[in-house]
């Protein structure tokens, strides 16, 4: 009788489990030579690559520029920017009792902070001083300056309802409120605000089309390529990486030329501004970006290139199959 029969053996070959380390091992390095290979290919074509490096630059920091101006007016701003004052011009016929008995009530009003009176003697001293015209000021038969209050308005008062109260006063021929040019700066310089932000993501957008349609340039040049790739089992993600590292070595370069293009404007403008602030005894100088703003232009830059990348190669790759 024949011994029990030999179990069968398998034939074939024998699937292995590939380990979640070698998966990481394999996608790492593939970044890694993705990286590298499109730095290289880059950095191959100069004139190519700095003349999309000098748009993107020029397209970025223009409103990078245009915000640190509006920065330094804000600043500069800063330092006008005291509590609002009215100022009171009394009628010509008012005398030197009605304008100290005026004073005198709006001294003791519960939304005035401040008053003071400027005699039409003291203001009429005060104008010949500064405009030099003493002689001719002397030779004067009558002062022709009115009695003047100065009012500050209490805190929480508003100074344009102030204002219009006591412009209504028989005494007051003219009320004046000081802050209101400041008020209207304020105004002019918050438009200003908004047409940079406008004008950043009109410039932002053309960046984004210059990058895509760079990068559906480079996808043409290497469409055999990719077919290849496809046709040995390569995935979409593993053809797309490369483009994606292209994309992101343009935005970097843009967002490097754009802060360098803004700390030489600045550079170049610093003396100038600085002499005039001298002129007006201020140390006035002008606030640039910074290495945190230059750092965090070009991550934006970088940012910018890869989202080109992606949209141009989501739109192109799909149309790129194998035969």
């Amino acid at each position: 009788m024949k011994g029990a029969a030999a179990a069968p053996r398998r034939e074939g070959a024998s699937a292995s489990r590939t380990r979640l380390r070698d998966h990481y091992r394999a996608w790492r390095d593939h970044h890694s030579l993705s990286a590298a290979d499109s730095l290289r290919r880059v950095l191959d074509s100069p004139a190519s690559s700095l003349l999309t490096w000098l748009a993107i630059g020029i397209a970025l920091a223009l409103p990078v520029a245009l915000g640190v101006a509006l920065e330094n007016a804000r600043v500069v701003s800063g330092s006008w920017d005291s509590p609002a004052r009215i100022s009171l011009f009394l009628a010509p016929a008012v005398d030197d009792g009605t304008a100290a008995s005026l004073h005198a009530r709006l001294a003791a009003r519960g939304d005035v902070a401040e008053a003071s009176l400027v005699s039409r003697e003291a203001a009429l001293a005060e104008f010949a001083e500064l405009s030099g015209f003493d002689d001719v000021l002397a030779n004067l038969d009558d002062n022709p300056l009115p009695h003047l209050v100065l009012v500050t308005p209490a805190t929480g008062v508003a100074p344009d309802a102030l204002q219009a109260e006591l412009a209504a006063l028989d005494t007051v021929d003219q009320a004046v409120l000081d802050m209101a040019w400041v008020q209207r700066l304020n105004s002019l310089m918050d438009l200003g605000r908004r047409l940079v932000w406008a004008l950043a993501g009109v410039l932002v957008f053309g960046v984004v089309l210059i990058l895509g349609n760079t990068i559906r340039l480079a996808i043409e040049s290497r469409r055999e390529e990719i077919v290849i790739v496809k046709l040995v089992g390569g995935s979409n993600a593993f053809v797309r990486r490369p483009f994606l590292y292209t994309g992101l070595w343009y935005g970097v370069g843009g967002g490097a030329i754009a802060a360098l293009l803004v700390l030489c404007a600045l550079w170049y403008l610093d003396e100038p501004v600085s002499r005039l602030a001298q002129l007006y005894q201020s140390d006035f100088h002008l606030v640039g970006i910074g290495l945190i703003g230059s750092l965090q232009l070009v991550l934006l830059g970088g940012g910018l290139g890869l989202a080109g990348a992606w949209l141009a190669v989501s739109r192109h790759l799909g149309a790129i199959e194998p035969r």
